[in-house]
């Protein structure tokens, strides 16, 4: 299954090893599901960790090998033309992955993007969701 994890799920691993994300980030690397992203959001989880509040909670080689996986997503889309509208629109790349990947979810803990329940075939689900899914 085609999965796209917003990059608020990728910092909430680094920040803890445990809970939904670092299941999930876990589960991405142990080849669970399928990742699909973008140079968008490399560009966007670079610029995050450089945040003066979460970069002395981030290893760099942490965040480097996030960099590298993302980099090397099975289903890598280059740049994304912003057409699909997300309530933030600077998370307008995420909906747009979705929707070009024909994603199965997309894994948020953004509210905004959690209300919007699906985007064409895509289930728009919370971390504690897709752990649970993949728990079955």
């Amino acid at each position: 299954m085609r999965v796209v994890l917003d990059t608020n799920i990728f910092l909430s691993a680094l920040l803890s090893d445990r809970g939904p994300p670092a299941t999930i980030v876990d589960a991405w690397r142990a080849g669970r599901f399928e990742l699909v992203s973008s140079q968008d959001q490399i560009d966007e989880f670079k610029r995050a960790a450089r945040y003066q509040k979460l970069r002395p909670y981030l290893p760099r080689g942490a965040v480097g090998r996030v960099v590298n996986g993302l980099r090397t997503a099975e289903v890598q889309i280059g740049r994304i033309s912003r057409g699909a509208t997300a309530p933030d629109p600077d998370d307008d790349y995420l909906l747009a992955l979705a929707v070009i990947a024909r994603a199965a979810f997309l894994v948020t803990g953004d509210r905004a993007l959690l209300g919007m329940r699906k985007v064409e075939v895509t289930r728009v689900v919370s971390p504690m969701s897709f752990s649970a899914v993949l728990a079955r």
